[in-house]
């Protein structure tokens, strides 16, 4: 096993792809070498890792030679194209787009859920969805518990997990309609300032969103549950970081809420915040920056006979997308997993 790795990032200048670095330096991975690459319009830049700045190259297949683990966050054609080479050259690539996560030959992972599965990949790891990422990680220890037959879900995503254009719309229209102007995203479906839209991706023939399907299919995959019938309603909410999350489930067996609340409490990844009488429950300007999933408003739903629903809140740029990505990257140390 090497003790240090050459790391690249694809889509490094974009606010995953910063995160990235972060977190990586947060987590003192064992790096040796580390490639900042992007698309050629935004190679160039200089970005800071540890202290340094390193000039982002424009993506080639010569950047990933001597790579051993490639971590990518630069959208799904770009994945399509680039992940194949990179492999060829001899990296592990850790996927953040939709692009290979159905792939049957492709792990979907969440460290705290299916780690396992990363000693199976062929060359490319997917990342899960943001928004289906911390729901598996606080129905993990339910379902391994009681085993869950039914989730509902309907999500409050931030605009970040839309990107930087997303934010900037939020910015801009918040302060044109405050001072009586008018604005109009260029990233966002729909006004967002003062607004809730009900649409993120595209419209499936089943009047769902590519959204809401990745969190139905993802699901299953990542918990091995093919059988869980989930339906998901998936919104963009006027906040700049972190998602939330209405969950409710339906256990085969029973569960109170004691015993869901020690469930979560001694799971990997979460921390639970439910004293609602004294107004403890998870917000997402207060998990902006960490990289745990957090619960709260744990009860017994009143519509299933074995149901409980539960708010579920996470950082949508650390533990939905950067964050599990250098976990798994981890994975691949642990396992020993990089042939190298």
């Amino acid at each position: 096993m090497k003790k240090f790795y050459n790391v690249a990032i694809l889509g490094a200048t974009g606010a995953v792809g910063r995160t990235m670095i972060k977190v990586l330096e947060e987590r003192d991975f064992p790096i040796d070498q580390i490639k900042l690459l992007a698309s050629p319009r935004s190679a160039g830049q200089e970005l800071e890792y540890y202290g340094m700045k390193y000039k982002v190259e424009p993506v080639s297949p010569e950047a990933f030679e001597d790579v051993d683990i490639a971590l990518f966050s630069a959208g799904g054609s770009t994945s399509k194209q680039w992940a194949p080479i990179a492999v060829e050259k001899g990296a592990v690539v850790v996927d953040n787009s939709s692009a290979w996560r159905m792939d049957e030959n492709v792990p979907l992972v969440v460290p705290e859920v299916n780690p396992e599965d990363v000693k199976w990949h062929k060359g490319i790891i997917a990342n899960p969805n943001c928004s289906t990422i911390q729901m598996v990680v606080a129905l993990n220890p339910i379902h391994k518990a009681k085993k869950i037959k039914r989730i509902i879900v309907s999500t409050y995503q931030a605009v970040s997990g839309a990107g930087a254009k997303a934010i900037k719309d939020l910015e801009e229209e918040t302060r044109a309609r405050l001072e009586g102007k008018y604005y109009y995203p260029e990233a966002l479906p729909a006004h967002i300032a003062f607004n809730v839209i009900p649409h993120i991706d595209v419209f499936q023939d089943n009047l769902y969103t590519k959204e809401e399907m990745k969190m139905v299919n993802e699901t299953r995959k990542i918990m091995h549950a093919p059988d869980i019938k989930i339906s998901a309603t998936c919104a963009r909410v006027p906040v700049f970081n972190g998602h939330s999350e209405s969950v409710t489930v339906e256990t085969e067996e029973p569960i109170t809420v004691e015993e869901a609340r020690k469930l979560l409490s001694e799971a990997p990844g979460v921390v639970v915040e439910d004293d609602p009488f004294n107004n403890v429950y998870p917000m997402p300007i207060e998990v902006d920056g960490k990289d745990d999933v957090f619960v709260g408003r744990i009860r017994e739903d009143l519509a299933f006979d074995n149901g409980l629903s539960m708010w579920v809140v996470a950082d949508n740029l650390r533990k939905g997308a950067a964050t599990n990505a250098v976990q798994i990257a981890e994975l691949l140390i642990k396992y020993d997993l990089i042939k190298k």
